[in-house]
């Protein structure tokens, strides 16, 4: 193997965690091709398997393990990069010995040289992780000048693309606005190997949205660790609101939606443009995490009940049939019965189109590790079972709700030899939320958004008619 000419090598790459990690492995994909390597979806075909790892939580973490061990089964090389990697490195490559190589963020400009030494039995040194909140200012405003020497992900930009290749010909594509987060949540170890928040300049984000319509993307969804703090570091925090009409304006980009947002940082004029903008999808992906009060300045966050259902009521006084999930967590330390029911309260009250529940687990170098009040995890797993079932519960009845509503919806899946036509309307984000059954008469394209009127609802999703002038 390792007398093959470059052009010859394959590799295949596995993605897991959030979409973020999905728009760092389109990075490593343009970047392996640059260095020669052709990429392959079956693993067990390819010369080397990267696993781009999540290291979010516990069950992540195990899922990563587990995706890593069954592509060593396979017989072919395998290399960690992505979260996991960053944040356990030389520890994680000491414990899996199955693994190849341990990569960094740091080794992703190069990653092509790095998988010609996998590839050739030469040894490749493990990560060793570090604290990357310490690699870039403090004070935001001078971070962009200081990130040249410090590794990015999915930052890169060049007018070529040639540091991006798509995976899929999707009609959807994630944009990345900015990497890190500058909060303190107790829960959550992201700061800490994902680095200090840093925007990425509006002009390189408008040509990758261009770029991106360019390859068939009709829907662009920008992520990043915290989307309401996008242009602080510039010097100007309505960076976001004037970002937004332009990628909308953008030929090509049909649907815009905006993912993370934190609901302490969501300044009414940013709320009045995502609601109200021509092109951006009406969309509250809201970072709550529970409701309790007392809850939420354990975690170190803000807000209550009554302050996230007026944020829910200003933003639907501009679009009532707005789209709004959030993410919750149950059984944080401390947390009690009445607790839980003040959650149970607001998700009642909330209308909300998708809830995830998480269950709490400790995590390495976070504060809540030594906080008092642990919870047993028989308790933990009751109050994840009753917060999911109510969840649902409601999140079907909103779904029963739009019955009779007109929706547009971006047709995701419309093979020919299948009667089955799918797609999602805007209050819908990819993978997270429910999506549409369109019915009726015409066959629209994938990638087309048409008007339809929804008739039934299945749990989440809906059924809805093509609406007639649609043809």
């Amino acid at each position: 193997m390792s007398d093959a000419p470059a052009t010859t090598r394959s590799v295949a790459l596995v993605t897991l965690g959030c979409a973020r990690n999905e728009v760092d492995s389109e990075e490593l994909a343009g970047r392996l091709g640059d260095g020669g390597w052709r990429l392959i979806e079956d693993a067990e075909d390819a010369d080397v398997v990267v696993v781009n790892t999540c290291g979010f939580i516990e069950s992540a973490k195990k899922d990563s393990i587990d995706t890593l061990l069954a592509a060593a089964d396979t017989g072919r090389k395998v290399v960690a990069v992505g979260c996991l990697a960053e944040r356990y490195g030389d520890e994680l490559a000491g414990s899996l010995p199955e693994a190849d190589a341990v990569l960094g963020f740091d080794s992703y400009a190069d990653i092509a040289a790095r998988l010609d030494d996998v590839a050739a039995g030469r040894p490749v040194a493990a990560h060793v992780p570090r604290d990357r909140r310490t690699l870039l200012p403090v004070s935001p405003v001078q971070r962009p000048a200081a990130t040249a020497d410090v590794a990015l992900p999915g930052h890169a930009w060049l007018p070529n693309a040639t540091v991006r290749n798509r995976l899929d010909d999707a009609p959807v594509a994630y944009l990345k606005l900015a990497s890190g987060c500058d909060r303190r949540c107790t829960f959550c170890a992201i700061p800490s190997f994902r680095g200090s928040f840093v925007s990425r300049p509006p002009a390189d984000v408008l040509a990758e949205a261009a770029w991106l319509a360019s390859t068939g993307a009709r829907e662009l969804v920008l992520v990043s660790e915290n989307s309401t703090s996008y242009g602080k570091d510039l010097g100007d925090l309505r960076s976001l609101e004037k970002l937004l009409p332009q990628l909308a304006a953008i030929d090509g980009v049909d649907r815009l939606r905006v993912s993370y947002l934190q609901p302490a940082e969501l300044r009414p004029e940013l709320l009045s443009v995502i609601a109200g903008t021509p092109g951006v999808a009406p969309y509250f992906d809201l970072s709550f995490q529970h409701a309790s009060p007392t809850v939420l300045r354990r975690m170190k966050r803000f807000g209550g009940t009554e302050a996230f259902l007026d944020l829910l009521a200003r933003a639907r006084e501009i679009t009532p049939d707005l789209g709004a999930r959030s993410n919750v967590i149950v059984g944080f330390p401390g947390e009690t019965e009445d607790d839980v029911a003040e959650l149970e309260r607001f998700l009642s009250a909330a209308r909300l189109d998708a809830v995830g529940v998480f269950g709490y687990s400790d995590e390495e170098g976070t504060d809540a590790v030594d906080f008092d009040g642990k919870l047993p995890d028989d308790v933990i797993a009751e109050r994840v079972e009753r917060i999911s079932s109510l969840a649902h519960e409601l999140a079907a009845q909103r779904a029963e709700d739009r019955i009779g509503t007109r929706v547009e919806v971006l047709v995701e899946d419309a093979a020919p030899d299948d009667d089955e036509i799918v797609g999602r309307a805007a209050h819908q984000g990819p993978d997270v939320d429910g999506v549409v059954r369109l019915v009726g008469r015409g066959r629209p394209a994938r990638g087309s958004i048409v008007p339809a009127f929804v008739i039934d609802s299945e749990g989440v999703d809906l059924v809805a008619e093509i609406a007639g002038e649609a043809w």
